[in-house]
């Protein structure tokens, strides 16, 4: 998609709901993201997450985020005048996610606040879920959209 077929803050709708596609997320992958970013026992050794509090590898909460993030972009930050992003309000990790876990989610649109001329100041409620739909995150992101006015 090009710069310019990307949509502008004046076309989103508030109330407007984005599906995610799905990500899995293999222990390979959950290990070797942990070993890098945030390597504690729980997210990088089997043996010792097996006898710890979550009864096994879980990922790190940093890496359900990036997840989040590739399925948001994916699904609709690459359809918009993206200029930054804000910030991220109330991130909640609610349950663990594990390995072979495939995770979906989805966005939607809760304010559109043009602030200065050429921009706007976006909100979503986002979300993430497991194979079993039971939410494993949950935020609200602040994004700055280019606006026409």
């Amino acid at each position: 998609m090009t710069t310019e077929s990307r949509a502008f803050a004046d076309d989103l709708e508030v109330g407007r709901h984005h599906e995610f596609e799905t990500f899995t997320i293999s222990e390979g992958d959950l290990v070797d993201f942990a070993s890098q970013w945030d390597p504690q026992s729980f997210h990088v050794d089997a043996d010792a997450a097996e006898s710890g509090a979550f009864g096994g590898l879980i990922a790190s909460g940093i890496h359900t985020l990036a997840v989040f993030q590739r399925l948001a972009v994916r699904a609709v930050f690459d359809h918009w005048q993206v200029i930054a992003g804000r910030r991220l309000v109330d991130v909640a990790f609610l349950r663990p996610v594990r390995p072979d876990d495939t995770l979906t989610g989805s966005m939607t649109i809760d304010a559109v606040t043009f602030d200065k001329p050429g921009r706007a100041l976006v909100v979503c409620a986002g979300r993430l879920v497991n194979g079993d739909d039971r939410e494993v995150l949950s935020t609200t992101m602040e994004v700055f959209v280019r606006a026409r006015v």
